[in-house]
């Protein structure tokens, strides 16, 4: 039964690798897993089909663009089979005089590329690989209104302040916080820095990364009060399902005024009765 005003969310992690085909087998099985689960749409990490420039790749020149062209349609009809909504990552070729996008497909139930939304904020070691993007991606299922951004994304808080202009109220964020040294700043900030987003803009979050040692967190859900539902294992294969509901109220501290915030208006004015802030003195 289609439900109204609430979204079944596969948030996947895998090791992300150079290896295409393996890639898309994982990609595959966690679609099939997803869909047995009961999700609407399956959510993977950032380059999770094709690996990820600079890290996988001393240079995009070496990425088998045939074996990611191949996959890429093993993983459509993959789609087409299991009738699921489908966010894949994975580096999207453009003409030759420009470096590729790093890029979240958005894919329909019956295979479609229907969108795509290309990483807008690149770090400097990413635009050695990858060119930018520069627009935003929504979307609606269920009558839930969905955004997407991509890992370095997190760093600039006007993007999700704009997706909120939008109405967005289900964020996908995409990340490769993988193969790394051991702990390190992403290991202590990264799921602070979305529980903050989520609350500041009261919207649900599915954030994945690639589970590829040492893995700096693992991929959560978090609710639009900040709190995180649920996590996958960290530097484990996985997929966890998630149900976002609209109709749900959660504790929201900016509530009274965030309209106002939004419309640069940068102080509280008169109280406003809202109750859904139910702590006039919490911060």
């Amino acid at each position: 039964m289609t439900r109204t005003n609430a979204l079944s969310i596969a948030t996947c992690q895998f090791p992300v690798s150079e290896h295409i085909p393996k890639n898309s087998r994982y990609i595959q099985n966690q679609i099939a897993e997803a869909k047995r689960l009961g999700a609407d749409i399956v959510h993977f990490s950032e380059l999770a089909l094709s690996g990820y420039g600079g890290v996988e790749y001393d240079s995009l020149d070496e990425l088998d663009w045939p074996a990611l062209e191949r996959e890429t349609q093993a993983v459509l009809d993959c789609i087409r089979r299991e009738k699921v909504w489908v966010l894949l990552g994975s580096t999207h070729r453009l003409s030759p005089e420009y470096k590729p996008h790093n890029s979240t497909y958005l894919i329909d139930p019956s295979g479609k590329v229907v969108d795509r939304y290309d990483k807008r904020f690149c770090t400097a070691g990413d635009l050695n690989h990858y060119t930018s993007g520069d627009h935003f991606v929504t979307f609606d299922i269920n009558g839930v209104k969905c955004g997407l951004l991509i890992c370095y994304d997190i760093r600039f808080p006007e993007l999700y302040r704009e997706y909120r202009r939008m109405g967005v109220q289900v964020m996908f964020h995409s990340f490769y916080n993988a193969r790394a040294q051991g702990r390190n700043i992403h290991t202590t900030i990264m799921r602070p820095s979305l529980q903050e987003r989520a609350a500041t803009n009261y919207m649900w979050v599915s954030a994945n990364n690639s589970s590829g040692y040492y893995q700096s967190w693992p991929s959560v859900f978090i609710r639009p009060n900040g709190e995180i539902a649920q996590s996958l294992r960290q530097h484990k294969a996985g997929a966890m399902v998630n149900i976002a509901d609209t109709t749900e109220e959660f504790y929201d501290a900016s509530a009274p005024f965030r309209d106002r915030a939004l419309s640069n208006i940068l102080h509280s004015g008169e109280l406003v009765d809202d109750p859904r802030s139910a702590d006039r003195v919490s911060i």
